[in-house]
């Protein structure tokens, strides 16, 4: 990636005592919270150097220290180029790399010892600051997910295609008839191809219909892959399906033959196409050590949940009728898992309701469908965690607000009316002279305004920073973050750092030191965007983060949302 500066993103990052003490209870663990490999990435940089990234572990000992060496082939003489073991980062710059392919291996420890050492990594091709992953044709991906479908400890890539997409929503220029039929295909980390699967007609090719989760659910360090099917061709003279029966179907994740199907949540209940049509699933650790997996149906009226334990037994099923119609039209185009009531298990914040961890409810605001939803240590000054909403309903007051996620009650809110808050808004930590992160939404359809506000609460501005849809965070120097405008780097309030090519599909800590990567889509292409500048501190792989991990692994499913921590380590992954 490009900067304004050179060759890549500069990172530093000061750890504050919050981002301190997840490091030592992830590391203190001395477990592996995820079967990860040192996922070591080797990128030429434009001198000719190489820049060589890894991953802190939270099974590594506090004190670790690494070793790099470099050879001319996989299984060559290894020349260690460390002259001390590295204990203050997890990157190296090989100056010495004269413009040559080689091979690095990273290892933990010092001396000329080379047992434990990395899988090789030879430098990538590509002096863009960027790994590229060619696909099967001249396509588009819609959808990139994240998970090891080999059980070798490095992360492969699910991708979901093309990328079309109609909204059941039936006022014109909204819905339309498909296209195409998606497929589903699977890459490992080096791109080689796997397989390919059809969703077939009885899928029509919008999000909502087709929501899709990867992840290890049973626990055999090979990820399985989660998704909607039904049977045949069920469509209707004008392209809509609306009957026919509809499955949960399991794929394995090596060969993508289809292991089992569930039942779906029926129809039932629905007013009509447009809101049965909602559909997503995703991940939760509802006992505190295991994932499960939760399907859900609607949003805008009824909701539909089912959880199933590792088993695929189904624990519970919830809907939003009877005695709890109160959290009926709650729900958002997304789901996060989070343990917000501290009781070691996670809770589902489908929306303005939140789903204990026992299939009954926490808790709802009742104000309504909220189009940006949040969850995350927002306001370091307050125990717990927070979340932030962006209310699509028209409200008087309070449509942009930070709520208490343990108990729902409002912190703060925005004061003004509002028609219509849209998009996924934007979460982060953008100004270092503010504590905690800070908060952007605005409105659309029937209003204007725009809303920065602080962890606090302050109103910063009103200003308009750009596209809202998405709007992507990582970090970029000191403890604040950058944000993505369309394919510019943006450091707050519009400073242009670098650019990007593509849409962005996923954000996820995949690669090299803890610093996110950034995947977008291209015709023809993914591409996996890493930093090449050495960071000055080291934190544990973010993928071991309860709430990052299943936030990343929702990110396939619905619309996107950039990833956020929680500060809860993954459990082992032996159960």
């Amino acid at each position: 990636m490009k900067t304004a500066s050179g060759f890549g993103f500069s990172f530093h990052f000061d750890i504050s005592l919050v981002s301190t003490f997840l490091v030592l209870a992830l590391c203190s663990t001395g477990l592996p919270a995820e079967r990860l490999d040192r996922g070591v990435v080797a990128l030429p940089r434009p001198d000719g150097s190489v820049y060589v990234g890894w991953r802190l572990l939270a099974s590594d000992p506090p004190n670790v220290a690494f070793d790099v060496y470099r050879s001319d082939t996989a299984d060559g003489r290894r020349q260690r180029l460390t002259a001390q073991p590295i204990s203050d980062s997890c990157n190296f710059v090989d100056t010495t790399a004269a413009g040559k392919r080689s091979y690095y291996f990273v290892q933990p420890g010092g001396g000329d010892a080379v047992r434990g050492a990395s899988p090789p990594v030879q430098t990538v091709d590509s002096t863009g600051g960027f790994i590229q992953l060619k696909l099967q044709g001249n396509y588009r991906a819609q959808k990139v997910g994240l998970a090891d479908f080999d059980g070798d400890g490095r992360l492969d890539y699910l991708v979901k295609h093309p990328d079309f997409n109609t909204d059941p929503y039936q006022q014109p220029g909204y819905w339309k008839k498909s296209e195409d039929t998606y497929k589903l295909e699977a890459y490992r980390h080096d791109g080689t191809f796997l397989w390919r699967y059809d969703m077939g007609w009885s899928i029509e090719a919008g999000i909502w219909y087709s929501p899709i989760v990867v992840y290890d659910l049973d626990g055999d360090g090979k990820a399985e892959v989660f998704c909607k099917g039904g049977e045949g061709d069920p469509r209707e003279p004008t392209g809509h399906v609306k009957s026919g029966p509809e499955y949960l179907v399991v794929l394995d994740g090596l060969t993508g033959k289809a292991r089992r199907k569930l039942p779906w949540p029926d129809r039932e209940g629905f007013d009509d196409y447009n809101y049965y049509s909602r559909n997503l699933l995703g991940i939760a650790y509802l006992d505190g050590a295991r994932p499960h997996l939760i399907v859900e149906r609607g949003t805008y009226r009824i909701i539909k949940l089912q959880a199933y334990d590792p088993s695929l037994t189904l624990k519970w099923y919830w809907e939003a009728s009877g005695e709890y119609s109160k959290h009926r039209g709650q729900g958002m185009h997304g789901m996060h898992a989070a343990d917000v009531d501290e009781d070691g298990r996670d809770e589902i914040v489908i929306g303005s309701s939140v789903i204990d961890d026992d299939g009954k409810p926490l808790w709802t605001t009742g104000k309504g469908h909220p189009d940006v939803c949040y969850v995350a240590d927002i306001d370091p000054a307050r125990p717990g965690l927070e979340i932030f909403y962006g209310l699509e309903t028209r409200q008087r007051s309070n449509a942009v607000c930070l709520v208490e996620a343990k108990t729902g009650k409002v912190i703060w809110g925005n004061p003004e009316p509002t028609v219509h808050v849209h998009g996924q808004g934007m979460l982060g930590d953008i100004i270092a002279e503010h504590p905690g992160m800070e908060i952007y939404a605005g409105e659309a359809k029937g209003g204007s305004n725009y809303w920065l506000y602080t962890a606090s609460g302050k109103l910063l501005n009103h200003d308009n920073l750009g596209d809202l849809s998405p709007k992507a965070l990582f970090w970029l120097e000191g403890p604040t973050k950058a944000f993505i405008l369309k394919n510019q780097i943006l450091k707050y309030p519009k400073e242009q750092v670098g650019r990007i090519e593509g849409r962005i599909v996923a954000i996820a800590d995949c690669l090299g030191d803890w610093r996110e990567e950034i995947i977008t889509a291209l015709d023809g292409e993914i591409r996996i965007y890493t930093s090449t500048i050495p960071a000055t501190t080291r934190r544990v792989c973010l993928m071991q983060d309860r709430l990052y991990r299943t936030d990343v692994a929702m990110q396939t499913m619905g619309y996107f949302y950039p990833p956020q921590l929680g500060g809860t380590p993954l459990p082992a992954a032996g159960r």
